[in-house]
């Protein structure tokens, strides 16, 4: 139990960690940036403060599933996947916001979409499947995230 709680709070450092270094990477804040203020927004762009409640609880319960996946016999290929995921959530930051990248964004949290879902079909082979209760508002949150991303490109 007490590894378990260790771990969650490792990975609650991790999670909020790439939160907060996509953001320094993204340049500064959506409300502040031009470009962003400027872009051709879908109609279902919810306010700003839904972006931080949504990453916040994404990013507890994601801790307490990798938590316990770390707790199995496979947390390596668990850690690998979650490292990729790691990469793929800190790097649509800067594509977006700072690079103005609108497509290649647009891949990469498509990718990251498909990693995460990837992570919860590979945790299910070893796992109960409920731990994947877990997951879902990360999946989620995504396919909305990808639908805002792509509104600008064939808009």
């Amino acid at each position: 139990m007490k590894k378990k709680i260790g771990l969650v709070f490792l990975f609650l450092l991790l999670n909020f960690g790439a939160l907060g270094l996509g953001r320094f990477l993204m340049g500064g804040s959506p409300a502040a940036n031009d470009w962003y203020q400027n872009l051709a927004k879908a109609p279902w762009t919810p306010p700003g403060y839904v972006f931080g409640l949504a990453w916040t609880s994404i990013m507890i319960c994601f801790s307490f599933y990798m938590a316990h996946l770390m707790t199995t016999a496979n947390w390596r290929t668990f850690l690998r996947i979650y490292a990729i995921q790691w990469f793929l959530n800190v790097l649509w930051n800067p594509i977006f916001f700072q690079f103005h990248l609108i497509v290649a964004a647009l891949f990469v949290i498509t990718c990251l979409f498909m990693v995460v879902i990837w992570l919860g079909f590979e945790s299910r082979k070893y796992e109960s499947a409920y731990w994947n209760v877990l997951l879902m508002p990360y999946a989620v949150w995504l396919i909305i995230a990808i639908s805002l991303n792509a509104y600008p490109v064939f808009y």
